[in-house]
């Protein structure tokens, strides 16, 4: 098993290139599943949840080639002979999920496992099966799968009311409805630029598809879908991740391919903390304003506001921010899981229920930490960058689910870091 090892001390300069979003290649990937026709994604990252995607997809005889090095992928679902999602796949991510709604409307039936995935809260699929319920699906959960049916073969335009705006629920059901006989009208609809991503590409592909980035969002059904290229969204997570680096640590690092409207309420919380932010031609520009970064307070909230997925990477700088600052969770319960290996590196962080209370440090110090999920793994190399001595960071398997080539990236502006393997 590898390890990260870095040594913290020193400023970050350069530029570091962003990829496209992991969220919404997932997302992207099982639109394949609605046509004969090729799709092709371009500027698709490369990680091992695609790599997972690429799997289940494959097992329900869709075909995947992963070109020029994999920032291509061309899809093909011409032949599709199976149409049950395994646990043995679907556990390893949430995601898979998604393949629910695309056979589902294509070809009126399906049987997936419930999904797996990072341990950060419950996550539950019931807005996704109210959904196809509402459209007239036959829904039986037995045995750890979800049998669903489309009486007559076909899925009906419907009124979708959601309880939550939940992401991964908007998308499944938009890649239903796109299929379904009539109209589809999801209110309460997720609004991140990943379902705005999504919703661009179905039009390419033919869908009737208005609202999108808004929270109503309606969807005239088409009998048909056809083909079409569509380039991955920048990924406003790894953005907003980088773009902490030379804040932690000091110096100025451009983030080729950001842009503010992605991540303007992390922006506006920057702003606050004494960060620069710059938009230039090429990307984002970032550095401290002057001094040490301040205490600021944090509250995560369904897009356009602050990521949850960014929470963890927060708290890390504010570390060893000048006062108190307070982050409340309101996304997903269990999600500071990091705090306790913050702990270790000498932060000061209180923690009751979905509040933390941070309370800056001078420094952190280097020390041997275990990443509990796929965000505080990048959060505890942030930490590191920022502290005393060596971080050896285990378990940073799921860092390789959401950033490729970590190290690279960061060495490449001046970070001391290295992949090894597990002594």
């Amino acid at each position: 098993m590898d390890q990260i090892i870095v040594k913290g001390g020193g400023e970050l300069n350069g530029v570091i290139p962003i990829a496209g979003a992991k969220n919404a290649a997932l997302t992207l990937m099982p639109a394949t599943l609605l046509t004969e026709e090729p799709l092709t994604l371009t500027n698709a990252p490369r990680l091992s949840d695609i790599k997972t995607m690429t799997e289940l997809l494959g097992s329900l005889g869709a075909e995947v080639a992963a070109m020029q090095g994999g920032k291509v992928l061309a899809l093909s679902s011409h032949n599709i002979h199976n149409h049950t999602a395994d646990y043995d796949i679907v556990r390893k991510m949430r995601a898979s999920i998604l393949v629910l709604g695309p056979m589902l409307a294509r070809d009126g039936h399906a049987v997936v496992s419930l999904p797996g995935g990072c341990a950060i809260g419950a996550r539950p699929v019931d807005l996704h099966l109210k959904a196809f319920e509402a459209m007239g699906a036959e829904l039986d959960l037995r045995d750890g799968y979800v049998h669903a049916k489309a009486p007559g073969g076909r899925l009906k335009g419907a009124v979708i009311n959601f309880d939550f705006a939940s992401v991964g629920a908007t998308e499944n059901a938009l890649l239903a409805a796109t299929l379904a006989k009539g109209t589809t009208e999801i209110r309460n609809a997720a609004r991140e630029p990943e379902i705005v991503d999504l919703a661009q590409c179905l039009r390419k592909m033919g869908a009737q598809i208005e609202g999108e980035g808004t929270s109503v969002i309606t969807v005239q059904g088409v009998d048909r879908l056809g083909g079409a290229t569509h380039p991955v969204v920048t990924d406003r997570i790894e953005l907003g991740t980088y773009m902490l680096a030379p804040l932690v640590c000091g110096g100025t690092v451009e983030c080729l391919g950001g842009t503010i409207d992605l991540v303007g309420a992390f922006c506006e919380k920057l702003d606050a903390a004494g960060a620069s932010v710059e938009q230039t031609e090429t990307g984002l520009k970032v550095s401290r304003k002057n001094g040490r970064i301040q205490a600021v307070d944090v509250t995560t909230e369904p897009f356009p506001g602050f990521p949850t997925d960014l929470q963890a990477q927060m708290m890390a700088l504010l570390c060893t921010a000048e006062g108190t600052s307070t982050l409340e969770e309101k996304i997903f319960e269990n999600r500071f899981m990091h705090a306790p290996e913050l702990i270790r590196m000498g932060a000061k962080i209180d923690v009751h229920g979905g509040h933390a209370t941070v309370t800056g440090v001078d420094k952190l110090k280097g020390a041997p930490v275990m990443a509990t999920d796929l965000r505080a793994s990048v959060s505890l190399i942030l930490a590191g960058l920022a502290a005393e001595g060596e971080t050896v960071v285990s378990r940073v398997y799921h860092l390789d689910r959401g950033y490729e080539h970590v190290e690279d990236k960061l060495s490449a502006v001046g970070a001391s870091i290295e992949r090894v393997k597990e002594s």
